[in-house]
């Protein structure tokens, strides 16, 4: 199991400013963000519901073929994700909707972000129809 990983990015506010808004539908906060003198002078902050899971460094920015998934409660909040994302500089990969190939109720959304990496939030709970 992944603990956390970090993303080397190459304009820190505007990754900042698309990670604060797409993963704000998801539950998925700025939860810390490291002084610079912690840090030789690199700016630092990390994601996540309680601690960071996903760190963002102004420092040698991750290049290469990256696909990050965050898991969404609700369908409604994978369609929030791509919403905010794009508002937020992120670029479409892939619109909300059913991805049936993986499995039925494979609901999700890719978005690539600022340095071109492909972030998806996916849900994998059935619809709910309101009846009992």
């Amino acid at each position: 199991m992944i603990d956390h990983m970090t993303l080397g990015v190459t304009d820190f506010a505007r990754a900042v400013t698309f990670y604060d808004a797409a993963l704000a539908p998801l539950g998925i906060c700025r939860v810390m963000t490291l002084p610079l003198d912690q840090t030789e002078g690199v700016h630092v902050t990390g994601y996540g519901r309680e601690q960071p899971i996903l760190w963002l460094a102004r420092e040698r920015p991750t290049t290469g073929l990256l696909h990050v998934a965050f898991q969404a409660a609700t369908r409604a909040d994978v369609d929030a994700f791509h919403a905010a994302g794009l508002d937020a500089g992120g670029t479409d990969n892939g619109a909300p909707g059913l991805r049936p190939h993986y499995h039925a109720d494979y609901y999700a959304a890719f978005l690539r972000d600022p340095n071109g990496h492909n972030i998806e939030a996916v849900c994998h709970s059935p619809q709910l129809t309101g009846r009992t």
